[in-house]
């Protein structure tokens, strides 16, 4: 058996490594670029804190909505959510089974009046917290 001798080193290689380190770094820069990615914001003594109240839209299993503790139909939401400063956090408390066309339907008419600061409850998985 003889050993092959190295004139070259073949970069074919490297070159795919690159390319694929290269499209995880413009990934990750875009994700960073629309705030999808959570970061941690700098503290600031000029800071307020404003005591906005939040509101909380449920959806049941069975399509029932509720705003708060009251009964109320997708028509309504924009009805009652008018009387709300466009800032105010919305928490959307959906079931897992609930149809999924509810929610988008929500979200879209909360969207439709500008409200974009809206939070989905979830529950973290072992120990039963809400998030």
């Amino acid at each position: 058996m003889t050993i092959k001798r190295f004139e070259s080193i073949n970069v074919v290689p490297f070159i795919d490594i690159m390319l694929v380190l290269l499209v995880i770094v413009l990934t990750t820069a875009t994700f960073v670029a629309k705030g999808i990615i959570p970061v941690e914001l700098p503290s600031a003594k000029s800071a307020v804190k404003q005591d906005l109240p939040s509101v909380t839209i449920t959806i049941k299993e069975n399509g029932e909505m509720f705003f708060e503790e009251s009964r109320i139909g997708l028509k309504e939401i924009g009805s009652r959510i008018a009387k709300y400063d466009v800032k105010t956090p919305i928490n959307i408390n959906c079931d897992k089974e609930a149809r999924f066309d509810l929610f988008v339907g929500l979200v879209d008419e909360l969207k439709l009046k500008n409200y974009n600061n809206i939070g989905i409850i979830t529950q973290r998985e072992g120990n039963g917290a809400r998030i």
